[in-house]
């Protein structure tokens, strides 16, 4: 296994993981929607996508950051905003590794931490968080505006 930092050049083999990753959420997708979605975060340099590979260089699994300011440290943090692992790659320790991957490059780019959020009913997910150091926040509430 492989991980490495995607580029545009990687999309063809990201595109399919984040349709699987927006299918477990339930969204509805357009393949081509997803293709210039990611190709602009990744063209734009907007995001930060590291790539999981196979022994055979096939595309096992992603993690995507986007940065942002945490106010209250006064320092720049990261968003783990996505992550996802195909079913057939799955308890192999893959998301683990995409998770370190993160947390190695929010360290050197000198971030305060990384934020992420993940559904209520995501218990695998919330067990991999807890067992990384992640801290379930108990004094914020999360709220959204759908505009």
């Amino acid at each position: 296994m492989s991980i490495n930092r995607a580029a545009v050049a990687d999309l063809d083999a990201l595109v399919p993981l984040f349709c699987g990753y927006l299918t477990f959420y339930q969204r509805e997708h357009d393949e081509a929607e997803v293709l210039r979605f990611l190709a602009q975060r990744l063209e734009r340099g907007e995001s930060v996508v590291y790539l999981a590979r196979d022994g055979q260089g096939r595309a096992q699994g992603f993690v995507q950051l986007y940065p942002f300011f945490a106010s209250l440290q006064l320092s720049p943090a990261w968003l783990l905003s996505d992550l996802f692992v195909a079913p057939a790659a799955r308890r192999q320790g893959l998301a683990e590794a995409l998770m370190d991957s993160a947390r190695v490059h929010a360290e050197a780019t000198g971030a305060c931490g990384l934020q992420l959020e993940t559904a209520k009913d995501n218990f695998a997910g919330q067990a991999l968080y807890e067992k990384l150091g992640y801290v379930r926040d108990e004094v914020f509430y999360t709220y959204w505006l759908a505009l």
